[in-house]
C-alpha cells in the first residue's frame, strides 16, 4: 500500500504551524477602509460604503468604523473627532485588522495616522486608488526617518 505523504520532508514539530498557516489562509481578511471624512462629510460616507459594497466578499471583511462614529460623533468638532480617533487606534493595536486599505482620492491627515499605526503594528498597506501609491512611498520614508 502506498503512503500518501511519504516523500514529504515535514517533520513534527512544523505540523502545528503548517496546520495553523493553513487555517489562517481560509478565514477572510478584514479590511480596515481609510478614506478622508472631512470636508464632504456625506459624499465621503457614501463613497466609503460604496467601496464596502464592492469588496465585501466570503474572502474579504470591510472594517470602516468610521461609519459608526459618524452616526454620534460630530467630525467637525475636535474632541469628539478625537474620540473616533481613539477608537480607531485600537482596532489597530489589538490586531483587528489584517490589511490597510488606502481608498479615496487623497490621503487626509486621519488617513496618515492610519498609515504610521499600520506601519508601527506591521499591518500590510494597499492603495484601492493606485494613485496614492506615490504618497504613500513619501509618508512611509518620512515615517522611516523617525523611527
Amino acid at each position: 500500500m502506498e503512503k500518501p505523504f511519504a516523500g514529504l520532508k515535514i517533520k513534527w514539530p512544523d505540523i502545528p504551524a503548517i496546520l495553523e498557516e493553513l487555517a489562517e489562509r481560509q478565514k477572510p481578511k478584514i479590511v480596515y477602509i481609510a478614506h478622508q471624512i472631512a470636508g464632504d462629510i456625506t459624499g465621503n460616507r457614501d463613497a466609503i460604503l460604496k467601496i464596502c459594497k464592492e469588496i465585501h466578499t466570503r474572502e474579504i471583511l470591510p472594517c470602516a468604523p468610521c461609519l459608526l462614529f459618524l452616526e454620534y460623533l460630530d467630525d467637525s468638532i475636535p474632541k469628539e473627532r478625537e474620540l473616533g480617533m481613539l477608537a480607531n487606534r485600537k482596532y489597530f493595536q489589538q490586531g483587528i485588522i489584517n490589511e490597510l486599505w488606502l481608498c479615496g482620492p487623497r490621503i487626509s491627515d486621519g488617513m496618515k495616522e492610519e498609515i504610521a499605526l499600520a506601519l508601527k503594528h506591521h499591518i500590510p498597506i494597499k492603495c484601492h486608488n493606485p494613485a496614492l501609491q506615490l504618497d504613500l512611498g513619501r509618508i512611509i520614508e518620512e515615517w522611516k526617518k523617525t523611527k
